[in-house]
């Protein structure tokens, strides 16, 4: 079993890309985890070939071959697995959630990496929701786990600007730096006993739950700069959608612009695509098809039928 050469037993947990800087980070600093829990082989991609998550490959790259895959996380056996490793400290980044008889298994205590400045968008969307709200900053935030979710007492917090023009995938790719080294500080500050965490005020927290299609519904009926920041905030993953004769639609990158209508009107489709909203407009700068690559507006249009007084809906 491979284990750290600061003598300190770090069990890493985490699945998607978003977690693999922080797993490298630590593996690169001295902290490298003596075993990895991450998400089971599953069929993925338009193959649907069956593929190892993001946090498998980068651990079997980095020499880390302890990983343990569990089907389900409350299993028993689970908690057994992690007690057998006898961890210091349990490093979790985007992975499920944990019952207490797995994170109580950490001498030093289990802490999670979360994409937001809590206690503000607790939940399984912080990126998406914040830059759907049109919040103008967000951060990462380090904190001990504790039964109800994003609740625990925080060890770090490290804020950063959203810029203007920044959708979730953008966003997304910063916090994941900014987190790994957040990760690596935090780890250190527990080895070390001297984390000295402080409790979240529960009267400022926000949610941000789980995204569903019908939240991804664009709201023409809302201004133009709330249907910008609707747009980027599901871009470019789940994507934010709306209908034409019946076709769905996904507008993945819009910018506010001067114009006026019912909301949903189509106002100018050459040479761009100008839709009306609640208050001005919107010009559509990056589409998608149901079923079809996501294209520059300019050449949707080239081979899309649409034209002035039709509606989106």
């Amino acid at each position: 079993m491979q284990s750290s050469g600061s003598g300190v037993r770090i069990l890493f947990m985490g699945t998607p890309d978003f977690a693999v800087p922080s797993l490298r980070a630590l593996a690169h600093n001295g902290l490298c985890p003596v075993a990895v829990a991450t998400g089971p082989d599953r069929p993925r991609g338009r193959g649907r070939r069956i593929t190892p998550t993001a946090v498998k490959v980068a651990a079997l790259d980095l020499g880390i071959r302890n990983i343990l895959q569990p089907p389900r996380v409350k299993a028993p056996a689970f908690a057994h697995e992690v007690q057998a490793l006898q961890p210091d400290i349990i490093a979790v980044v985007a992975y499920k959630i944990l019952p207490r008889a797995v994170y109580t298994a950490a001498r030093l205590g289990a802490f999670n990496l979360h994409a937001s400045l809590l206690p503000r968008y607790r939940g399984a969307a912080p990126i998406q929701r914040a830059l759907m709200a049109g919040e103008t900053k967000t951060g990462v935030t380090t904190f001990f786990l504790q039964d109800a979710v994003d609740t625990g007492q925080m060890i770090l917090q490290w804020p950063t600007a959203i810029r203007p023009e920044e959708d979730a995938g953008m966003l997304h790719d910063r916090l994941k730096l900014l987190g790994a080294r957040a990760v690596l500080a935090t780890a250190r500050r527990i080895a070390a006993e001297r984390a000295h965490p402080v409790a979240q005020d529960d009267t400022l927290a926000s949610p941000a739950p789980k995204l569903f299609p019908r939240d991804c519904q664009v709201p023409w009926h809302k201004s133009a700069v709330a249907v910008h920041n609707h747009c980027r905030g599901l871009a470019p993953y789940p994507g934010a959608w709306t209908r034409h004769h019946g076709r769905l639609l996904k507008l993945l990158a819009v910018r506010p612009a001067d114009g006026s209508g019912p909301p949903g009107t189509v106002l100018q489709t050459a040479p761009l695509l100008r839709v009306a909203c609640g208050t001005d407009a919107v010009e559509v700068l990056r589409i998608q098809k149901e079923g079809h690559r996501r294209m520059e507006c300019a050449a949707f249009l080239n081979g899309y039928t649409i034209s002035p007084g039709e509606l989106f809906c």
